[in-house]
């Protein structure tokens, strides 16, 4: 599955796990990529699309 948001475009970021004792190893962020049915011009299709798109009816749910 794609890690990246079809909508926003929304995708994975990398950066450093910081220790206590100061030591830095890399890390990386994902972004929360949810698979849903969507409706786009009468026809349904799946979309990788983030939860912030969902939840802010970017898109259009199909049933």
């Amino acid at each position: 599955m794609s890690r990246k948001c079809e909508i926003c475009g929304k995708g994975q970021v990398s950066g450093n796990n910081v220790s206590h004792s100061n030591r830095h190893t890399r890390r990386k962020w994902n972004a929360n990529i949810q698979t849903v049915k969507v409706n786009e011009n009468g026809t349904v299709r799946r979309a990788n699309v983030c939860t912030r798109c969902i939840r802010s009816n970017k898109i259009t749910r199909a049933i």
